[in-house]
């Protein structure tokens, strides 16, 4: 009796082991996928409008900061430029400041998120706003509004048939507790990034946004 106890316990332990090596495993390889994960339901839920859920993956303190504090660097590198010289600029500086706020407010929304997943980071322009999500678009079209002239080069997409083109988008670490998303529209445009920093083990929540491309 005693023989088949520790024959039972050497057939056990080995089990154990290799059972307390598959969760660990399993438990690594999904903190690693997770933010990959936290961006895709993010996306999701912002292009459809799921506030509920887009709450959970935004760290919206965070990204309001960021979001100020690189409006504030594009607005001054485009007066740097626009205005080096002119007794104007100190004007342009302040008209710029007033801007800052209320694009800030804008997209630290769900709608705002959506727009910086999907391509469309703030540009700094008076009363910008960013576009409501695909979906919103398709369920609420603006109505009696008679037909906006396109462009001739989106006219001359639409002849060609060729659907606008979504940005080049790449996805991966900067440490252990950061995940950044870069986008750009095409070689030689302008690149942005989203932030996604980590909070706990697997939680990942968008936090800050990188303008300077």
């Amino acid at each position: 009796m005693a023989g088949l106890v520790r024959m039972k316990g050497r057939v056990g332990r080995p089990l154990l082991i290799a059972l307390i090596v598959i969760v660990v495993v399993a438990a690594l390889g999904y903190a690693y996928a997770s933010p990959y994960i936290a961006l895709d339901r993010l996306k999701r839920a912002a292009d459809s409008r799921d506030v509920e859920t887009v709450n959970e993956y935004v760290d919206y303190p965070a990204l309001r900061d960021s979001l100020k504090l690189q409006v504030t660097g594009l607005l001054t590198r485009r007066l740097d430029v626009q205005h080096n010289g002119n007794p104007l600029a100190a004007i342009g500086a302040m008209i710029g400041v007033a801007l800052i706020g209320p694009l800030v407010d804008a997209y630290a929304t769900p709608d705002g998120v959506a727009a910086l997943l999907n391509g469309i980071p703030p540009r700094g322009e008076p009363g910008e706003r960013p576009p409501p999500p695909p979906a919103a678009r398709a369920d609420n079209p603006a109505p009696n509004s008679p037909p906006t002239p396109a462009p001739a080069s989106s006219q001359a997409n639409a002849n060609s048939n060729t659907p606008p083109q979504p940005p080049q988008t790449t996805a991966g670490y900067r440490g252990v507790n950061e995940f950044v998303v870069s986008y750009q529209h095409g070689v030689g445009d302008t690149r942005y990034a989203a932030i996604f920093r980590r909070q706990g083990l697997f939680t990942w929540k968008l936090s800050a946004v990188d303008l300077n491309g």
